[in-house]
C-alpha cells in the first residue's frame, strides 16, 4: 500500500497594509481621469478615422468626375431612347441599360436627383425649368413632375435637377 501524502500546509497570507483613505481618493480620482483622457483619445482617433474616409471617398469622387458626367450623359441617353422608342421589344432592354447605368453612377459616388412629385423645391439641387399654377396654398413651391434628372457627387451639385415648381396664386 502507499502511504498517504502528508496535509497541506497552507502559509498566512500577509494583510496588505493599510492605505489612508486620503491616498485611495487621490488614486481613484487619478483613475478618472486616465479614463477621461483615454475616452477623448478613442474619440479623437475615431474622428480622424472618419475624416480620412471621408477624404478618400471625396478624392476618389474627383478622380471619377469626368466618367461620372460621361455615365450621366449615357443614362440620359438610355432614359430618353427608351421614353420615344417605337419598338416594345426594345424599350425594356433601353430600361436595363438606364439602371445598369444609374447603379454604375451610384457606385462612384454619383446621386441621380429626382424628386417625387409634391416635394418641397430645393435651389441647391433643383432649377424651375417651368412654373405652373395652383389653387392649393400648401402646394406651393413644390415640385409637379422632373423634366430631367440632376446629379449630385458628394455634397456639390454637378448638374440640378430640372423641374416644374407649383406656385399658388390667390383666386
Amino acid at each position: 500500500m502507499t502511504d498517504p501524502a502528508p496535509a497541506a500546509t497552507i502559509p498566512e497570507v500577509p494583510k496588505a497594509p493599510e492605505v489612508p483613505a486620503q491616498s485611495l481618493d487621490r488614486i481613484t480620482e487619478r483613475i478618472d481621469d486616465l479614463a477621461r483622457v483615454i475616452a477623448r483619445q478613442a474619440a479623437t482617433i475615431e474622428r480622424l478615422a472618419d475624416e480620412a474616409k471621408l477624404k478618400i471617398r471625396d478624392e476618389r469622387a474627383e478622380a471619377d468626375a469626368p466618367l461620372i458626367r460621361d455615365l450621366f450623359a449615357l443614362h440620359g441617353l438610355a432614359q430618353t431612347f427608351s421614353s420615344t422608342s417605337n419598338s416594345d421589344a426594345d424599350r425594356p432592354g433601353f430600361e436595363a441599360i438606364s439602371r445598369r447605368v444609374e447603379r454604375m453612377l451610384t457606385e462612384r459616388g454619383g446621386q441621380l436627383v429626382t424628386p417625387f412629385r409634391g416635394a418641397a423645391f430645393d435651389p441647391e439641387v433643383m432649377e424651375a425649368a417651368e412654373i405652373c399654377d395652383t389653387n392649393d396654398p400648401d402646394a406651393d413651391r413644390t415640385v409637379e413632375s422632373v423634366i430631367q434628372p440632376g446629379l449630385t457627387v458628394g455634397d456639390r451639385s454637378i448638374r440640378p435637377a430640372k423641374v416644374v415648381v407649383r406656385r399658388y396664386r390667390r383666386a
